[in-house]
């Protein structure tokens, strides 16, 4: 009985694993696509690790990594690598709470530093030397994303209103632009997803802890017997 457990939670933890390697070559996959596709460290310099390509980056990494060593972990019967793979769960468990400690400790310093680079890349757009270059491009998919205009409104552009602030057509005698700004619809964003991603986050750890837990047991197991898991 105890080994069809010990078989069973093996298996488990192999397919476990590899889906989770799958998913981890996935989002890696589509973090290094936005990230050529989609620049936006011109836009947001001093915040752009916290961009969402980078974010893709790293998780893809870690991901595609820490369930590597599951999988071959619980396929080898290796003490080894179940061990590794136990204190990098646990070690990214405590990289996840300080982040998240330090977010919320410097969070109206994060805020307001971003709020400040969209207001330079603005002037910095603004100028004729800047036209038509990556910032202006990080611009107008922002704007033409969010459906917004500016930083707080259309009067942040002033007379050189770009394209993409206007609604339908900038070609005609009195072009409709978009009334919200950018750094509101940002925000509005983010309220309304705050939700979604803190469920994310606890099933994240919820998933975490078992992997830790199913690797010790293996890892005990071995321990205990020193040949295995005799399956």
């Amino acid at each position: 009985m105890a080994q069809g457990c010990l078989k069973c939670l093996k298996y488990t933890m192999c397919v476990a694993n590899f889906l989770c390697f799958i998913c981890g070559v996935a989002v890696l996959g589509f973090g290094i696509f936005i990230t050529v596709k989609f620049k936006m460290t011109a836009l947001m310099p001093n915040v752009s690790v916290f961009t969402i390509a980078n974010m893709l980056l790293i998780s893809g990494i870690v991901i595609t990594c820490v369930a590597f060593l599951g999988f071959l972990g619980a396929l080898k019967e290796n003490r080894c690598l179940l061990l590794t793979f136990f204190l990098l769960l646990f070690l990214l468990m405590l990289v996840e709470l300080a982040a998240a400690c330090l977010l919320l400790v410097r969070e109206k310093e994060i805020t307001d530093q971003a709020e400040k680079d969209l207001v330079n890349g603005l002037l910095k757009a603004k100028t004729s030397s800047f036209n038509n270059t990556e910032l202006m491009s990080d611009w107008d998919l922002v704007q033409g994303m969010l459906d917004c205009c500016g930083v707080k409104n259309v009067s942040d552009w002033g007379s050189q209103v770009p394209k993409s602030c206007c609604k339908d057509q900038c070609n005609t005698s009195q072009p409709v632009y978009r009334e919200k700004g950018c750094w509101s619809s940002l925000k509005d964003w983010f309220n309304e997803n705050f939700l979604t991603i803190g469920i994310s986050i606890i099933i994240i750890c919820v998933i975490e802890v078992l992997g830790m837990c199913f690797s010790m047991t293996l890892f005990c197991h071995i321990s205990r017997s020193g040949l295995g898991y005799k399956l």
